[in-house]
């Protein structure tokens, strides 16, 4: 039979009855609350699954779990997305699912890379039921502080000069608060304290921070501390010094057995007892304030003045000790050490040394019973009463042990040990690299997140990598591959790691952002100190730190950079808080973008997608159900006209998104401005070498 219609007829009714073609833009689903439900289930609960499309645009949603396949069902629409959802049953110990779409000749799947031709389960979403994070931590603002660097609350528990001797000279009090670090800077000591600490409680709070994270405060001979003597107490220079007795090393003597007034200051239960005591008071008035405070952790390796090694004999002749695993081969220590010569005692000298340093002795857990139940007993101690600390930070954990597999198992015991002293306590790990394997449930909650947040931000703004040793124009302002980097390495968590990962921009281990902003190539033995406070750009910082503010996870301030502190790579990035010489206008930013933070649950545990990517601008959304916000970073030296798919969010047409914050290179300002999303597009100038960030009700 011939078809009489017309053309246009014809053309009208295919499209009037045919399926839209299919919208990727429109299809989501991530870990968050908002898409998994429970998003931490316990271990016998059902979990239901919610996955986006765009509103009638697709035929079928299938979810794959575990090699099981069911067809999903739209429980709810709205003017833009039909929202479908499926029950995984009760009873998994690991969910592994991802999605299957079918809308005509076309079928595509969706996992943690988002859309894919073909599914690839090594980016599968991952739940394991019974796995959570403490819910303070998540998006919660932490304060990274390295106590000597940051207050000196009280004077009279000093390092003094020549005290005792450690890596090729003696200790020396840095008498100058303002004075720059020294290339060789490990016995150098300016005298912060907990004191300090608590003396400055009222500025930490007043600028928003929820969480304290200390540096190593245990009994140590270096500044940093990450070579403890004694994990059971607070080192006195940090604490009370209550009994001051006995001489310092007389002139030229480098044998520390002969300072009296070293050992005795860490050695003596009574300095050590009132050191305790004054960090259960930190802990209690940080408490008080709705505040938590978690410690460093350091149980790959102790140091060579460790109690149970002994390597300086401070120990040997003190009542109230056993000898050393160096002083003696009949020590109750012996097997925390490798010895790779039985013949050497007494003093032997051929232990095992973590990258091959003999004042970092590797710990033998392999071979010692022993040392692991002390080590467990450590880690509930600190977080237990009296002391009630809040976690830990663990430091090089994936070094620690002698095989992959000693080291899986270890951090399994030590997260059960944790959690069942303080169930509320969080176990968070410097990491470098795929942390994938250590953040399946039972090991730890999260880590130090370098490879997606501070590498990613820090290429894109500064092109300069996080130690400042190397610039790379081409990553400079490169869009794909920062987004790039940031989808994949957020594909290695499941939600609740990624929404406690702690977000830096810097740390004691790396150059402080301010200076990376100047793109220079440096350390201060090679440039000097002042060459790291030239030419910086606190426009570029302030992008930097709205990025940290509105990204996924726990916002981390290392002390001082919200005051303007520079510095290159260790031991310059340990310069002391500069109190009455801050940059005040950047402490007020700091305020402002943090109570921004604070009040958009969108930023806290909403879902994100990256809206834009062009050369030097990046423009990403973070959304609920109810919220939608817009974060625009233009880091051209020119204006850039932008039009944003912000439906892609939940932004209804005809919505007015408000400007709340904007930062350019003369400062920022919180005056708001309103834009209507026309056409589903809102249509916006970005000012040359800002950051804006935009909210709307949804």
């Amino acid at each position: 039979m011939t078809d009489k219609r017309t053309k246009g007829e014809r053309i009208h009714e295919y499209v009037y009855n045919a399926k839209p073609v299919l919208n990727i833009n429109g299809l989501f689903s991530d870990g968050s609350e908002y898409y998994v439900n429970p998003q931490e289930p316990g271990v016998n609960q059902e979990i239901k699954v919610r996955f986006r499309t765009s509103v009638d645009n697709v035929d079928a949603v299938y979810l794959i779990y575990n090699g099981e396949k069911i067809a999903m069902s739209i429980e709810s629409s709205n003017i833009l997305f039909d929202f479908y959802t499926a029950v995984i049953p009760a009873g998994l110990s690991l969910v592994s699912y991802y999605f299957e779409i079918h809308s005509g000749a076309v079928t595509c799947y969706y996992n943690r890379m988002g859309v894919q031709k073909e599914n690839n389960n090594e980016y599968n979403f991952e739940i394991t039921p019974g796995f959570s994070v403490p819910e303070w931590a998540r998006g919660a603002v932490f304060y990274q502080i390295f106590v000597d660097r940051f207050c000196n609350g009280d004077t009279t528990n000093d390092v003094l000069d020549n005290e005792y001797y450690y890596i090729n000279s003696g200790t020396k009090h840095v008498k100058e608060w303002n004075k720059y670090p020294e290339n060789m800077d490990v016995g150098s000591f300016y005298g912060g304290d907990l004191q300090g600490v608590m003396d400055k409680l009222d500025y930490l709070q007043d600028l928003g921070v929820d969480v304290i994270y200390l540096n190593p405060i245990f009994v140590s001979p270096s500044n940093h501390k990450y070579d403890i003597q004694d994990y059971d107490y607070v080192d006195p220079h940090f604490g009370r010094i209550v009994d001051d007795s006995g001489e310092c090393l007389p002139e030229g003597v480098q044998e520390n057995k002969q300072s009296k007034r070293y050992i005795n200051r860490v050695t003596n239960k009574k300095n050590l007892d009132a050191s305790n005591a004054l960090f259960i008071e930190l802990v209690e008035e940080v408490h008080k304030r709705g505040m938590k405070i978690i410690l460093d952790g350091v149980f790959n390796h102790c140091g060579s003045f460790n109690k149970w090694i002994d390597r300086e004999c401070i120990y040997e002749n003190e009542e109230g000790y056993d000898k050393g695993a160096y002083v003696s081969a009949d020590s109750p220590y012996h097997t925390f050490f490798k010895f790779f010569n039985q013949e050497a005692w007494p003093y032997n000298t051929t232990y095992d040394g973590w990258w091959g340093l003999d004042t970092l002795p590797k710990l033998n857990y392999e071979e010692s019973p022993k040392l692991v139940e002390y080590i467990m007993h450590i880690a509930k101690k600190w977080v237990s009463p009296p002391y009630n600390a809040d976690g830990w930070r663990l430091d090089v954990a994936a070094d620690l042990g002698h095989s992959s597999e000693y080291n899986h198992g270890f951090w399994r015991m030590f997260r059960n040990a944790v959690k069942e002293a303080n169930p509320n306590a969080i176990v968070l790990a410097e990491h470098y690299g795929d942390p994938k394997a250590w953040l399946a449930g039972d090991q730890w909650d999260t880590v130090m997140n370098y490879d997606a947040f501070m590498e990613p931000i820090t290429w894109f703004l500064t092109g300069v990598e996080k130690h400042s040793d190397e610039f790379r124009g081409d990553l400079l302002g490169n869009p794909d591959t920062f987004m790039g980097a940031m989808n994949y390495h957020m594909s290695r968590f499941q939600r609740p790691s990624l929404e406690v990962a702690m977000n830096e921009l810097s740390n004691h281990d790396h150059s402080r952002f301010l200076t990376r902003t100047n793109r220079r190539v440096g350390r201060i033995h090679t440039l000097g100190p002042e060459a790291a406070n030239e030419g910086i750009d606190k426009g570029i910082f302030r992008q930097a730190v709205v990025f940290q503010m509105t990204w996924p996870g726990a916002p981390t301030i290392y002390y001082g950079d919200e005051a303007g502190v520079c510095g290159w790579t260790d031991p310059d990035d340990r310069r002391t808080y500069p109190w009455g010489h801050e940059d005040v206008d950047l402490i007020h930013f700091h305020k402002d973008i943090i109570k921004i933070h604070k009040s958009y649950e969108a930023l806290v545990k909403g879902s994100v997608l990256f809206l834009y990517g062009a050369h030097k601008t990046i423009c990403y959304g973070r959304f609920t159900d109810d919220e939608g916000v817009v974060v625009i970073l233009n880091t051209n030296y020119e204006d850039v006209e932008l039009k944003l798919h912000v439906r892609r969010i939940g932004v209804f047409n005809h919505s007015i998104m408000r400007r709340i914050l904007l930062s350019n290179e003369g400062g920022y300002t919180l005056e708001t401005q309103e834009y209507m999303v026309e056409h589903n597009v809102l249509t916006i100038k970005a000012p040359k070498m800002s950051a804006m960030i935009l909210v709307t009700p949804i």
